[in-house]
Order: C-alpha cells, then sequence, then structure tokens
C-alpha cells in the first residue's frame, strides 16, 4: 500500500477516457527495432495547462499528457497519453535539484496528487525540486484507462476459504469472468501494461522534462518500479528513495505467498495491542483471545451478514487494513469492539466503505502483475500452495489468492521480469519496517545487496507499510538529509540494515478517540488517508504483492 498519506488521491485532472486510444503523432520516433531492445522515442513537449482537480489546484500545480507509443517496439505505431502533473520549485532557480518522480505503488496507483508531496517534506526539504505526479498506463486520467467489471466486489461475497468443491469453483468462475471482461474491455492496451512498458514510460516523462536526470521516490510496488528504472537507466536516476521495497527476485506469485505469511504475523501484533488496551475495548486481555474472538465472529458471519452487508470476506478485508498499518488500529479495534459487544454494524460498513469499488485500480494491478512474469496456469499449483500456507498462516491466504486469481486465466501473454541489477546506480536511500507485511523486510535486505551503493533504515519491530515521512524523527531526518544534500549514513558490512530508527508508533487510545469511532466509525480523514495509502485496492485494503 506506503506513507501517511494527508490527501485524496482521488477525482484527479483530467477527464477518464476507456476504450479509446488516440493516435497522436509525436515529436519524433525512430524506426521500429529488430533487436529486441525498444527504438528510440522522443515524446513531444508537455503542453502544460491548468489542473482542475481542487487540491492540485491550489498548490499553483500544472496539469498535462506525455504522449507515448503503446508499444515501444513500434514508436511509429499508436500512441496513448499519460496524464503528468507538477508543482514547480519554490527556491532560486540557481538552487534547483530538478525533478522529483513519484510513484505511489499499486501496481495501479494514481499518482498525479503526488505533485504535492513536497510540501510535506519537513524542513522545507522538498522545495527544491520540481514534484511530478503521474498516472501509470491504464490508470486514472492516463487515456485510455482500463476497466473491466466495476462491480465486481460488493457486499456479502462468497466465502473467502473454499471450503467445499463447489465453493472453490464459484471463486474460479468468478476469476475467469474478470479476466474474460478484461480482454474484452481492452485487448489492445492489455498487453502492454507491464513494469518494463511503465519504465519506458518514466523515461519518456524525463525526456519530455527536458530533464538530464530525474530524482525518484517511489512507494512498495514504486520501489520495483525503481529498481527496473535504475537497472536499465542508471545513469539517469540521481536521488532515490525506496520506502516499503519489493523483493525483485519474488515477482509475483512467490511475492504473494511471503505475503501470507508476514500478513499473519502482523495482524497478531494487532491483537496484541488490542489486548493490551483491554480497559478501553473488552475484548481479551492477551493476543490469543483476542484472535480467537476474531474468528469466532467472522464464523458468525458466514450467512449472516451485518447489516446485510458485511460478511466473513469484508470482515476479513476490513482487518487487513489493520495488518498494513498503525495508523487505523483505534477506528478498527473501535469497530471490532462496537459489533461484539453492542451488535453495532455502522463502524464496520464505514471502514469498509460502498461499492462500486476502484475497478480501475484493480484492473490495471491485475494487467501488471498478471504480464511481468510467468504464474501457474494449473489450478491444482494455486490449490496445493494456498492450502499449504492457509495451514499455518490462515488470516489471508485465501483472500490474497482470490484477489490474483484472474492470473492464472489472463488472457495477455506474460514475459519475463527484468534481472534487476543496482551495481551503477550512485547512491539510494532504503526504507523498510522489520514486520511490514505488503513488502516483507527480506526484499529491502536483497535490494540493499542488488544496490552496493545504497543504505537501508530499518524501523524496528514496526508493522507499517512504506510509513515514512510520519514523523519518526530518526528517518524523517535522514531523508531531509538525502534530499538537501545527497549525503548518506555510512554503510555497515553484512546483511543488515545500516540505521535502526523507531517504528511509527501505534495510536494511544483514549475515551473521547474511541467514542469517536464508536458513534460514527472511522474518521474520514483517516478513512481517506488509508485508502490513498493501499492505494487502488478497492475500499477495503486487500492485499497486493507489491502494495
Amino acid at each position: 500500500m506506503r506513507i501517511r498519506r494527508l490527501f485524496v488521491a482521488a477525482g484527479v485532472s483530467f477527464a477518464l477516457v476507456a476504450g479509446v486510444i488516440s493516435s497522436i503523432p509525436a515529436a519524433s520516433a525512430a524506426p521500429s527495432s529488430t533487436s529486441g531492445k525498444p527504438a528510440s522515442y522522443t515524446p513531444p513537449p508537455v503542453q502544460w495547462g491548468a489542473c482542475t482537480n481542487a487540491t492540485l489546484a491550489s498548490r499553483g500545480a500544472q496539469c498535462g499528457f506525455v504522449v507515448v507509443p503503446l508499444d515501444y517496439d513500434r514508436p511509429n505505431g499508436t500512441k496513448i497519453k499519460l496524464a503528468v502533473s507538477r508543482v514547480m520549485h519554490k527556491t532560486p532557480d540557481a538552487q534547483a535539484q530538478g525533478p522529483m518522480l513519484v510513484n505511489p505503488g499499486g501496481p495501479g496507483g494514481s499518482g498525479l496528487i503526488y505533485a504535492i508531496f513536497g510540501e510535506f517534506v519537513p524542513n522545507g526539504a522538498g522545495d527544491a525540486y520540481d514534484w511530478i505526479g503521474f498516472d501509470p498506463r491504464g490508470v486514472g486520467s492516463s487515456q485510455p484507462a482500463l476497466s473491466c467489471i466495476p462491480d465486481y466486489a460488493g457486499y456479502n461475497r462468497p466465502l473467502y476459504v473454499p471450503v467445499t468443491p463447489k465453493l472453490e469453483q464459484v471463486w474460479i468462475n468468478r476469476s475467469k469472468a474478470y479476466a474474460k471482461a478484461c480482454n474484452s474491455a481492452q485487448h489492445a492496451l492489455l498487453g502492454h501494461l507491464t513494469t518494463l512498458d511503465s519504465v519506458r514510460d518514466m523515461e519518456s516523462i524525463r525526456k519530455a522534462l527536458g530533464a538530464p536526470q530525474i530524482n525518484y521516490y517511489g512507494f512498495s510496488y514504486g520501489t520495483y518500479l525503481g529498481q527496473v528504472y535504475g537497472t536499465l537507466y542508471p545513469n539517469r536516476f540521481r536521488r532515490v528513495v525506496f520506502d516499503g521495497v519489493v523483493n525483485a527476485t519474488r515477482v509475483w506469485y512467490k511475492a504473494n505467498l511471503d505475503q501470507d505469511i508476514a500478513f499473519n504475523k502482523s495482524v497478531k501484533v494487532f491483537f496484541a495491542y488490542v489486548a493490551a488496551h483491554n480497559s478501553v475495548w473488552h475484548l481479551g486481555t492477551t493476543e490469543r483471545v483476542v484472535e480467537a474472538r476474531y474468528y469466532a465472529e467472522m464464523r458468525k458471519l458466514i450467512g449472516h451478514p451485518a447489516d446485510g452487508k458485511i460478511g466473513p470476506d469484508e470482515w476479513n478485508d476490513i482487518f487487513t487494513q489493520a495488518a498494513y498499518y498503525v495508523y487505523g488500529w483505534v477506528d478498527v479495534a473501535s469497530a471490532f469492539s462496537e459489533w461484539v459487544h453492542n451488535r453495532n454494524a455502522a463502524p464496520l460498513v464505514d471502514l469498509y466503505g460502498s461499492p462500486p469499488f476502484d475497478d480501475n485500480g484493480y484492473a490495471v494491478y491485475l494487467g501488471v502483475s498478471c504480464t511481468d512474469a510467468k504464474w501457474p496456469t494449473n489450478w491444482n499449483t494455486w490449490r496445493r500452495d494456498n492450502w499449504r500456507i492457509y495451514a499455518k498462516a490462515p488470516f489471508l491466504t485465501w483472500n490474497n489468492a482470490w484477489f490474483n486469481a484472474p492470473c492464472a486465466f489472463w488472457p495477455a501473454k506474460a514475459g519475463n521480469p527484468v534481472k534487476v541489477d543496482g551495481r551503477h546506480v550512485q547512491s539510494a536511500l532504503l526504507i523498510n519496517e522489520t514486520l511490514d507485511a505488503a513488502t516483507p523486510y527480506s526484499g529491502a535486505l536483497q535490494t540493499r545487496k542488488t544496490f552496493p551503493h545504497s543504505v537501508l533504515i530499518e524501523g524496528v519491530g514496526g508493522t507499517t507499510h512504506a510509513g515514512s515521512l510520519s514523523g519518526v524523527t530518526c528517518t524523517d531526518d535522514l531523508i531531509v538529509a538525502y534530499l538537501q544534500t545527497g549525503a548518506l549514513p555510512p554503510r555497515r558490512p553484512g546483511n543488515q540494515s545500516d540505521v535502526k530508527c523507531p517504528p511509527v508508533p501505534a495510536p494511544q487510545p483514549d475515551a473521547a478517540l474511541t467514542a469517536t469511532a464508536k458513534s460514527s466509525g472511522a474518521s474520514a480523514a483517516l478513512r481517506e488517508q488509508l485508502r490513498s495509502m493501499v492505494g487502488p485496492s478497492v475500499r477495503s485494503s486487500t492485499p497486493r504483492a507489491a502494495g
């Protein structure tokens, strides 16, 4: 999912175009390559104009499009448009640090709003950069935008855990139907949604900006996007921050199995927190007792959804928020308590949100994940692996499996992932909490090896995913120093983090906050914050391999 976002990543700028791929002449394009490498392509300059999104407009942001080939191997062919935004540097030109591209993750996360991200960097350390937000191909305001089944995920869906062959077949049929609908909705785009395509788009954005190099701040999946860019265009990277670091050797089927184990651990930390505050929520005095109550209540919802909406799947989705981040712990615990003690479902419904879900984000998530690397096409492999993991990590395993199951039937051909090599990237700052479930800590260690000029900050013991700039002074000060001067702490020998910092702290419940949560569910600000952190993952924080 990615950072303590204080803004909403919805409703940005331009009108969406779904299903129409525009043919717009490029400024220059070489003939199509036959060497296996993409032909050189230079986009026309961005025609900057006013942004229609109120938040962007209030910051003086500019918006426009970068025109790129649908297929970089055919640069003279069909073109698509990438929506971009920027907030210019606030320092004198002589002190400017160049463009800073931001990717919020996903894959499938809308990034236009991140042009205002510089204002959230402490001590004015973001003021010297031109902050560039962009919607990756197929996403949000980019044209065309992919959508497959807008009402695919609603209330009270079939039970995630396939306890009978009939139930398993229901989910298999749903997964096949979604893949088929995506093929019908946007077949041409579907074959060109890989991370490699988006990396080439980033290079086109750099060219359209006229910048010799770019700076980059990537969250979650955005760290994988940055790793591949740094492999192919290392000399174009200047200052680089990866927060919530993806293991590039595990994309993407294996990464999901890794997540299942990690989420089971992180939700236990949340249950222990609830137990530690039993005087507030009265749900049990030990982690085991609270966990047992969670599963008992989930079983009661089978066939008897709360308020006719929150069945066992939606219940699991809601608690997944707490497994991703500490920010909403009070709200999730309060909703849990209110349901157990008063059978009041309103806070649960508020946390889950209202359909329709973000089908665009989900469709692009699958479009990228299913084609970046090969997935098992024999369902017996999925069945065997997920039951094996479920036996020791039941919290999220089948939720995660069905979220990704359309990849078993995806109509576009999967390729081979780029072998990441960061040896020629001159510096990078990596950030990861020890128990981050969406991007397990082992991925940060692996990336540290792959990028020998990088430094890793560990949020010791924390479970928050991609939580930099959340007010932890130890971490924030190092980010500030790096953005201001390029300075990194010394690199330690061995397979370990280079700096150990406190994690994002868990919120301390109090009577007033708990009363508010009980009466109205999660606050609107926190709810939107969670949704923007998780990116396009529906309204329920359903997981993805990169987060």
